[in-house]
């Protein structure tokens, strides 16, 4: 596919990813209203506590996950390249406003971009990328970063990461309901098939939200690539950056965990053998398919 087709197709996926999501949440508010004698309580419940946890993660996710992996912001003199080429990409892409630079002490090679929409956003690389990418490779890098604030990714993903943890708290409300609540009620046949339905869509509901999430990351990583690829022209800029990520002997970024995992342009870990189980819990698609997708723009 072309850039523009490549755009469109992802766009559409992770629209009914997250559709997805909102379902599942809603469906553990029922089984939540349906063990407590009311629906509209259940779904009240779970949209409530969603709310709260929206508010935290939407004001102060940005800050905390800058604080966890240890980022800085760049300055100038010793960071002019770097701002420039984020400022100037910034301007060719239509952003309201260049995010703000940080960098990250790291030999590792990898780069994430942060926040909750392209006025309130950040872009950050870490210092092994800057010593090793030249001017046409950290310009595909950038692009692709600031592709995903241009195109709401940063909004998305942080979107997908409270729909995550809202069914885990959910989930675990609801495991705990069944195991210490109401010991009065009537053990009918349809109570029994209640317990033991919530019972599953507690324990499947937050992995299964796991690989959505997962599978969603996996999309707007192409989509961002697509997207960079785009406002450079020159996709052979960030296929080539991929390449010496993808070569890089020490990948592990120190500060990172699971948590932030999925922001970063490649998986922060050390690599391990592909499987189908592996692929299927990875943050990031195949570099090799993102290479190859990229040379064939």
């Amino acid at each position: 596919m072309g850039i523009y087709e490549e755009i469109a197709s992802n766009k559409r996926r992770s629209f009914f990813l997250i559709f997805f999501f909102f379902g599942m949440v809603i469906l553990l508010g029922l089984v939540i209203g349906l063990y407590y004698g009311s629906e509209l309580f259940g779904i009240i419940f779970s949209l409530f506590i969603g709310f709260i946890y929206f508010l935290f993660s939407w004001y102060g996710g940005a800050g905390t996950i800058l604080a966890m992996t240890k980022a800085k912001e760049a300055t100038k003199p010793k960071y002019t390249h770097l701002i420039n080429t984020v400022e100037g990409l910034s301007i060719a892409a239509g952003l309201p406003k260049p995010p703000k630079v940080y960098v990250i002490e790291d030999s590792a090679l990898n780069a994430f971009a942060t926040g909750r929409d392209p006025e309130h956003s950040s872009v950050t690389v870490t210092t092994g990328l800057l010593e090793k990418m030249n001017r046409l490779e950290l310009e595909g890098v950038i692009a692709h970063e600031l592709s995903h604030i241009k195109n709401f990714d940063i909004r998305v993903m942080l979107l997908a990461s409270v729909m995550v943890g809202l069914t885990v708290l959910l989930s675990d409300f609801l495991l705990r309901s069944f195991l210490w609540g109401r010991r009065d009620r009537e053990n009918n046949g349809v109570t029994i098939v209640l317990i033991l339905v919530g019972f599953a869509l507690a324990i499947l509901a937050p992995i299964v939200g796991e690989i959505i999430k997962l599978s969603l990351s996996r999309k707007r990583e192409y989509l961002a690539d697509a997207s960079g690829a785009l406002l450079t022209r020159y996709p052979k800029g960030l296929a080539d950056a991929l390449r010496k990520i993808q070569n890089d002997p020490d990948p592990l970024v120190d500060h990172a965990n699971k948590a932030t995992a999925h922001l970063f342009i490649s998986t922060p870990f050390r690599k391990t053998k592909s499987s189908f189980t592996k692929n299927l819990f990875s943050t990031h698609p195949p570099i090799e398919d993102r290479i190859k997708r990229l040379e064939s723009m």
